[in-house]
């Protein structure tokens, strides 16, 4: 016997509202960040004092780092990951229907957050790293236009690799994904979450490295990243769009470095 179908639609509002909160609490976040650097000049990360590019960083700004980068995937990448998370639920909620074994969705959700938080520790230390060698301004952003060019054209590439491809396939292809790697119990929903979260740090985690070019902080470069990185998923002609950006970004980080030739 199946459940009645107000019950589904209300589990699938539920589940959706609560993933829609996380994320505009962390959008929430990032907006105000930013705005605090465009007064001061300086990242307040979790209360704790960042200085622009221009004074040094100890070790001790790799924590707040950290707590900024797992805030901006999240509100980047969850709204992308919505689709999975509700077949999840779905898939999850039929077997409860049936008297089977089901988890929680948060278990699968922690798994996905977790992949995306190992990436944002990276990118932390990839942005301290950076900042000690004066290659950010004080809003973040690449100061060489090698470093800026070899970015662009190393995401534009990677679009039209096969690790791209295949990736980009698992993310856009929800209900396979759950009904081919099910694995029962807290711990398998947990490693189900990890591998999507896999699959999703490989389709797009050379477009955000695309942070350090424009800024890091810069709420227009970050939306219009998780508005292509959701596009790609979710349209259509999804593997198109990541084709047609390839070729975009490729000519952008061509012509930024060829133009640092001309202008010296």
């Amino acid at each position: 016997m199946s459940a009645p179908p107000s019950t589904s639609r209300r589990d699938h509002w539920i589940i959706g509202a609560a993933l829609a909160g996380i994320a505009a609490v962390a959008w929430t976040y990032l907006i105000h960040e930013a705005r605090a650097m465009d007064v001061t000049g300086v990242c307040q990360c979790f209360g704790m004092p960042m200085a622009g590019a221009d004074a040094g960083w100890s070790a001790g700004t790799l924590l707040p780092l950290f707590l900024m980068w797992a805030g901006m995937m999240v509100a980047m990448m969850l709204p992308s990951a919505t689709p999975m998370i509700l077949t999840f639920a779905a898939v999850n909620r039929n077997r409860r229907r049936l008297d089977r074994p089901y988890v929680s969705v948060t278990i699968f959700v922690a798994g996905y957050v977790a992949v995306w938080s190992a990436f944002s520790a990276l990118a932390a230390v990839a942005q301290w790293v950076l900042h000690r060698q004066a290659l950010l301004s004080p809003a973040m952003a690449s100061r060489s236009a090698w470093l800026g060019g070899i970015l662009l054209m190393a995401a534009g590439i990677f679009q039209f690799t096969p690790l791209k491809h295949t990736c980009l396939a698992h993310c856009r292809a929800p209900l396979e994904f759950i009904m081919t790697r099910w694995r029962e119990g807290a711990g398998g929903a947990f490693r189900m979450g990890l591998e999507h979260g896999l699959y999703c740090t490989g389709c797009c985690w050379a477009l955000m490295g695309l942070l350090f070019v424009a800024g890091v902080m810069n709420i227009l470069w970050i939306a219009a990243l998780s508005l292509l990185v959701g596009l790609e998923k979710l349209i259509p002609r999804g593997l198109w769009l990541s084709s047609a950006t390839g070729v975009i970004l490729t000519a952008w980080g061509a012509w930024l470095i060829a133009a640092s030739f001309r202008w010296g």
